[in-house]
């Protein structure tokens, strides 16, 4: 394959500086596909390697199955030779195509679904999106979006070119490049208006991608026309949800450059908006997070009141509760959990009250950044201990009601779990305290993805525990469908097998305690 411009020589360029051929590698990585965190014998490499080369030079609807054709009335079509006639199935006809991982969001009754993409579709759609003219009316078009200096989107995704991961280097980023930028343009700007977009992934309209990388006029003039790469998109994101156009998946870097694609074009609609009345300012953007940067605070109201038109036009709003104003720029480029952290951050003398101080940071500020760090910080500092004279129980019952209320810190808190537990003198008492933990956790609904990070900890030490999400009971050798694939002659069918995203070499090899660099994204940085 031809390559489609030339890359920069840097280090850890966004996915816009690739070739078509590098920026199709790159999506097919199984850390691409999955950007949440799962224990590590979970890999999707070969599974979508496999895909890949059976749908390379071909279009996935040659892999539809057949069904029979209806009349108007719902009756099946005969021909005249008495067998019943054919038409090609779609994936939008079925639920279910996605595999929905839930996750509890604050330990109560509210949830947010990760997913996993239908492999035959994410790698499907990869293939179009990197195909040579497809890739430049891609790129040229992210160039347009970025074409006004004062507004700057700092979340294109990102591959590492060094041992950290794609997912450290983009957290990374927005330190950089967010964070610190904020705080040095506190030397040309007063004031600083923050705000961000409610439900970003689950409010974006499917056509509006058409719209962005097409123009408004020219997509709905060629709706039907599957050439263009934004219908293409559009269709594919359909397909995977039942025929639904609103939302798009969360839980892949895929879906963070469709996502990239709505917003930029909220960019440029922006600047086309504000540019003709005011020129004083400047505007971040990592992903749906907006700060604003001006010297007059009407500006920063006009500003504002802009980006909830532009959101509106396109399908979304924005949140009134995390729209704030400030005149302390400095003070406010800092997330408010973080300065609450550098203030009160102090290690206990002993283990508990380190616990019950990072306790303390997870009611105040649940789900935040911070209490990862913080819980990481922990981490280091227990992961070689053999022995202690502390009440290991006590450690735990403070730790669980942590993740408990901040499902954020699932990975973290389990690794943290992993450690204590295999300090206890005897395994009937690490079973004991495990059955505890799990108790408690069955209090509260949608908690598939914290099954995952349980079943990590107890599969060596006892992996007859039951847990009722589907990839638990793949681990456990069940035979549990994870996508939906009825649509799919058996020739691809048959290499959607759920048991290729379980490396069962890594699954032997682990130990009970979860090992830092499985949940660590990098050093503290803070």
């Amino acid at each position: 394959m031809k390559e489609c411009f030339k890359v920069k020589e840097q280090a850890n360029k966004n996915i816009l500086e690739l070739s078509c051929s590098e920026a199709k590698l790159f999506l097919l990585k199984g850390k691409s596909y999955c950007s949440f965190d799962l224990p590590k014998y979970f890999t999707f490499d070969q599974l979508l390697t496999d895909i890949s080369k059976e749908l390379e030079d071909k279009k996935l609807s040659d892999f539809w199955s057949q069904i029979p054709r209806l009349d108007k009335d719902g009756n099946v079509q005969i021909d005249k030779k008495g067998n019943e006639k054919q038409c090609a199935d779609s994936p939008r006809n079925y639920d279910e195509v996605n595999y929905k991982l839930l996750n509890n969001k604050d330990g109560k009754y509210a949830w947010r679904p990760f997913q996993l993409i239908h492999p035959a579709l994410y790698v499907s759609l990869v293939h179009i999106i990197t195909e040579e003219d497809h890739w430049h009316t891609i790129v040229n078009r992210f160039s347009k979006f970025s074409s006004n200096p004062r507004i700057q989107c700092m979340s294109i995704p990102v591959q590492s070119d060094t041992e950290e991961s794609d997912k450290a280097v983009m957290v990374s980023h927005w330190w950089h490049e967010v964070e610190q930028k904020s705080i040095e343009l506190a030397l040309d700007y007063q004031y600083l208006f923050q705000t961000d977009i409610t439900d970003c992934y689950g409010s974006i309209y499917t056509h509006s991608i058409a719209w962005a990388l097409h123009k408004k006029d020219v997509a709905k003039n060629n709706r039907r026309d599957n050439i263009l790469i934004g219908n293409a998109i559009d269709i594919h994101l359909q397909s995977m949800s039942f025929g639904q156009t609103n939302g798009i998946p969360q839980g892949s870097f895929l879906m963070d450059f469709v996502a990239e694609m709505v917003l930029g074009y909220a960019d440029l609609l922006l600047s086309t908006k504000i540019n003709n009345l005011i020129k004083d300012y400047k505007i971040i953007r990592y992903r749906d997070d907006y700060r604003v940067f001006v010297n007059n605070p009407q500006d920063g109201e006009l500003i504002v009141k802009a980006i909830s038109e532009v959101m509106i036009d396109l399908g979304m709003k924005l949140s009134p509760q995390k729209t704030t104003f400030s005149n302390e720029v400095v003070k406010d480029s800092l997330k408010e959990d973080k300065r609450y952290w550098i203030d009160h951050k102090r290690e206990g003398k002993s283990l508990q009250k380190h616990l019950l101080v990072i306790h303390s940071l997870s009611q105040k500020y649940p789900n935040s950044g911070s209490l990862v760090i913080a819980l990481n910080d922990f981490l280091n500092r227990i992961y070689k201990l053999e022995t202690t004279h502390e009440n290991l129980v006590i450690l735990v019952s403070i730790l669980t009601d942590i993740a408990f209320k901040n499902p954020r810190t699932y990975p973290i808190s389990s690794a943290i779990l992993s450690k204590l537990i295999s300090l206890f003198d005897k395994d009937t008492n690490k079973l004991m305290i495990i059955n505890r933990i799990k108790e408690r956790f069955e209090k509260i609904p949608n908690t598939g993805y914290l099954e995952l990070w349980l079943q990590r900890i107890t599969y060596k030490l006892d992996n007859k525990f039951d847990y009722n999400e589907k990839l638990c009971k793949i681990i456990s050798g069940w035979d549990a469908e994870i996508w939906n694939s009825d649509w799919l002659k058996n020739s691809l069918k048959v290499l959607i097998n759920p048991q290729k995203i379980i490396s069962e070499d890594t699954l032997d090899k682990i130990t009970p305690v979860i090992e830092i660099g499985e949940v660590e994204l990098f050093k503290g940085y803070m």
